[in-house]
């Protein structure tokens, strides 16, 4: 599990076995986690964080979308979604 980057209390981490899947990024604070799709970012999933974390996680990930993208494609090593 990479870590892309971190952002106060969250960690903001790719799976290497998800090559398949729509870019997107994994965040965890403790024991809650989400998910959110990077093209046109969106929650995907989430486990345990409340409405005004997600609104924050949310405006971290679209402030750093375009590079997140580009590190997707250079990690899995081709374009997807």
């Amino acid at each position: 599990m990479p870590t892309v980057f971190r952002d106060g209390p969250y960690r903001f981490y790719w799976f290497s076995h998800e090559p398949d899947e729509p870019p997107h990024v994994h965040v965890d604070r403790g024991k809650c986690s989400a998910k959110f799709w990077l093209h046109r970012v969106a929650l995907a999933r989430n486990m345990g964080f409340p409405a005004h974390e997600l609104r924050r996680i949310r405006e971290v990930v679209e402030g750093r979308q375009p590079g997140r993208l580009e590190a997707w494609h250079e990690f899995f090593g081709h374009e997807r979604g």
